[in-house]
């Protein structure tokens, strides 16, 4: 064979060779992956093995501790006293007591249930009026609530923070405590080795002396002696001695037991900690560097920020202020805001505050002060020239609706100051029309006409209207009875602006072609119930009849519109505007203001009839002979004058007057008898100061508007309480305070029903007790009262 027969035999041997060794290679590689997975599931068998001895070994340390707990009871149970078996007994027997009341409650039948939600409904159903004080009480009440449910929820609050710090705080003790008991564990493990080394080492080390000092030796006997009394448990407890007065506490202690004493060295000697810089020990103050760091970023946030950033910043800041400013400001009075930030609660609380109240369409809102109403300069200065500082409440409504042309019917108590209220926006309305100079302008008649029902209060009327109207240059003229009515004819040619009278002589006037109406554009009625009262009535129709008819207000929705109004307020054409004041509503004054008022305005401030609180009424019960004596003992207490008494008859008040001159008083007399001259001239006398007591009939009971009355006397009591509303009026006006006195007899029993109400209605008054205990006291005069069984009288024939 040739070689290379041999090579090519050779080659399959070496290829079948390499074959077997992969071969080798794989099994072995296959063993040792079986090999190392028997090995993990022998270390798996291992670790559950461990594992379960752990677990068992738990659940028999648990099952330990349950019986523990379970023998710690039962030997509570055993050894609980009598007593608190007794209470226990006791509290369960209570607790089957209030059950048994539980199950013995009979639940309501279904005619209860019925009648009882029936009446739930109707009780909501009823609405109910509250008064101020019941609304400020209201109002307090939801307050006070609101303040005690934002305070529980508070203190609820507060507690479950309490709670929940308190249970962190528990399970930090708890975890300091495990801790500190480990790390003294390892500490006493740690000494122990180092006191068995050094021991070790000193019996090693023979070239030392290991005679140790004397001082060691005494510590390590000690230490020695109190391991042994502590593991040994030889300590001899001593037993105290307790007093009578001392408590039953007994805590046993002995000195021996304080273990901040150690007589090992190592723990003698303890090493001071060095800090490097930290904390107060090293000199350095966190709370400061923590303040210095705010400010450094402070500053550098301060410098990264924009001048657009800054801006916006500064506008929310400014918002932010400005809302904070309105929520504060809001609740200020209304005396202490802008007339601009005033609201509809602002409005409502004034009116409160004044009393006023009003209906008839869009009322506009009252004035506040004097420099807020819509008034020219040259009035407001005389307003402050004649010394009037604040609107009287029937002004502060009355002037803003009188301002707008609307027609108004101002229902107010006497001495409220309703002269002003309708003089002002009369004189504002003048102030728009062309001055009457020429003699053709004279011919057409006044531009206003004020209607009183007596001379006196006409009078009055005339000398406030010249006040305001002298500066401006209106002329006044009166037209009344006890004057020549030639002379009072050649004042009205020479023209005039406004014409005060009374019904009587304005008719006469009228009639005899001395005065015509044709230009009459406002029309004012004072005291328009004491004109009716008075038989005025067909007077005053046919007064307003004479009256021009092309410039009445149209009866429809625009006689309430004020912008309607407001605009021919201002305008040349002006509609008729009436006014009427009144202190009583009775149906003949709406009956009136029906036909000739168009959609008025109806003002009321105050109790409507009644007399004011700031009059202290006193009331006497006397005979007829009595009174006079009563009279000398009340005008020698001193009073200071000018004092009005007041009686029924003209002839009565001078017999009065002279027995009052007699006795050393100034005294003089106003009544229906007397000519003008000396009617004029006992008012004067009065209000001068020459005359200090003035006895006077009805005619001065209304209107009549002298300074500072200090008391009102009633020497006759009048025959209706209308009229005796009005005579203690003339006291107590202007916000000023009086004193009424009443002489009342059998013979005025017509009028104790009313003048028991109203002293009782009066909180500056009192009833005296015969007058509130009079039989004719008790029910009103009219009335048919059915006698009681007791007093009935039975007679037997």
């Amino acid at each position: 064979m040739g070689p290379g027969a041999r090579s090519r035999s050779r080659s399959p041997v070496k290829v079948d060779s390499k074959v077997e060794n992969d071969d080798l290679r794989k099994k072995e590689s296959r063993r040792e992956r079986s090999r190392s997975k028997e090995r993990n599931k022998n270390k798996t068998r291992h670790r559950s093995r461990s594992r379960e001895r752990k677990r068992s070994r738990s659940k028999e340390k648990k099952r330990n501790r349950s019986q523990s707990r379970e023998r710690d009871k039962s030997k509570r149970k055993r050894s609980r006293s009598p007593k608190s078996r007794d209470g226990k007994q006791l509290t369960r027997e209570e607790e089957e007591e209030e059950k048994l009341k539980l199950e013995k409650k009979v639940p309501l039948s279904l005619e209860e249930l019925l009648a009882k939600k029936k009446a739930e409904e109707a009780a909501l159903s009823k609405p109910k009026f509250l008064t101020k004080e019941e609304r400020v009480a209201e109002a307090l009440r939801k307050r006070q609530e609101a303040a005690d449910e934002t305070r529980r929820k508070l203190d609820e609050e507060r507690k479950k923070q309490i709670e929940f710090l308190k249970a962190g705080k528990d399970s930090m003790d708890d975890r300091d405590r495990d801790r500190d008991r480990d790390r003294d564990r390892e500490r006493e493990r740690e000494r122990r080795e180092r006191q068995m080394r050094r021991e070790k080492n000193d019996r090693d080390d023979v070239g030392e002396d290991r005679t140790p000092k004397v001082k060691d030796v005494k510590d390590k006997d000690k230490e020695a002696e109190a391991i042994r009394e502590r593991y040994l448990g030889i300590i001899k407890k001593r037993k105290r001695i307790r007093r009578l007065n001392d408590r039953k506490f007994v805590f046993d202690w002995d000195a021996g037991d304080d273990t901040s004493n150690d007589y090992n060295a190592l723990y003698k000697e303890k090493h001071t900690v060095q800090f490097f810089g930290r904390g107060n020990i090293a000199g350095i103050d966190i709370k400061a560097q923590k303040k210095d760091q705010s400010k450094f970023y402070g500053d550098l946030m301060e410098k990264r920020r924009t001048e657009a950033e800054k801006d916006q910043e500064k506008k929310r800041l400014k918002s932010v202020a400005s809302r904070e400013a309105k929520q504060k400001w809001d609740d200020r009075h209304w005396s202490e805001k802008p007339l601009e930030d005033m609201v509809e609660r602002d409005w409502r609380i004034f009116k409160e505050d004044f009393n006023i109240s009003c209906k008839g369409g869009r009322i506009p809102n009252p004035i506040r002060f004097w420099k807020e109403a819509d008034l020219p300069k040259e009035l407001l200065d005389i307003i402050d020239e004649i010394g009037y500082k604040e609107p009287t409440p029937i002004q502060r409504q009355a002037i803003p609706i009188g301002l707008q042309n609307r027609d108004i019917i101002g229902v107010a108590e006497t001495g409220s100051g309703k002269t002003a209220a309708f003089l002002i926006p009369l004189l504002k309305w003048i102030m728009g029309l062309p001055k009457i100079e020429r003699m053709e302008d004279a011919d057409q008649g006044p531009y206003a006409i004020i209607l009183a029902p007596t001379r006196e209060l006409a009078q009055q009327i005339e000398e406030e209207s010249i006040k305001f109207g002298k500066n401006l240059g209106f002329r006044t003229v009166s037209i009344i009875g006890g004057i020549s009515r030639e002379e009072q004819g050649f004042k009205l040619r020479q023209g005039c602006e406004i014409v005060i009278a009374t019904p009587g002589r304005l008719i006469d006037v009228l009639e005899n072609r001395y005065l015509v109406l044709n230009q009459c554009t406002y029309v004012v009625m004072d005291e328009a119930d004491r004109m009716i009262d008075m038989g005025f009535e067909p007077e005053v129709r046919k007064i307003l009849d004479y009256l021009p008819v092309t410039n009445e207000k149209p009866d429809t929705e625009e006689a309430e519109d004020d912008s309607v109004m407001l605009r021919n307020f201002n305008s040349k054409k002006k509609y008729r505007q009436t006014v009427m004041f009144t202190a009583t509503m009775p149906p003949t004054i709406e009956r009136l203001a029906r036909t000739f008022l168009r959609r008025p305005t109806v003002v009321y401030i105050g109790n409507i009839g009644k007399p004011v609180d700031r009059v202290e009424q006193i009331v006497y019960m006397v005979g007829e002979n009595e009174k006079r004596k009563k009279l000398l003992d009340v005008l020698n207490k001193g009073i200071d004058p000018p004092i009005i008494i007041f009686v029924n008859q003209k002839k009565g008040a001078d017999v009065l007057a002279k027995s009052l001159e007699k006795m050393g008083f100034n005294a003089c007399t106003l009544h229906g008898g007397k000519g003008q001259e000396q009617r004029e001239f006992a008012l004067a006398s009065l209000k001068g100061g020459t005359k200090e007591i003035l006895v006077a009939t009805d005619v001065a009971g209304r209107g009549i508007d002298i300074k500072d009355v200090s008391m009102v006397i009633n020497y006759d009591m009048a025959r209706n309480i209308e009229d005796y509303t009005h005579r203690i009026g003339r006291t107590g006006r202007a916000g000023k305070e009086g004193v009424s006195v009443t002489f009342i007899t059998k013979e005025d029993s017509a009028t104790f029903y009313d003048l028991k109400q109203l002293l009782l209605q009066s909180s500056a008054s009192s009833c005296p007790p015969e007058l509130a205990n009079h039989p004719e006291a008790q029910h009103k005069p009219g009335t048919v009262v059915q006698k009681k069984r007791k007093d009935e009288k039975v007679y037997i024939t």
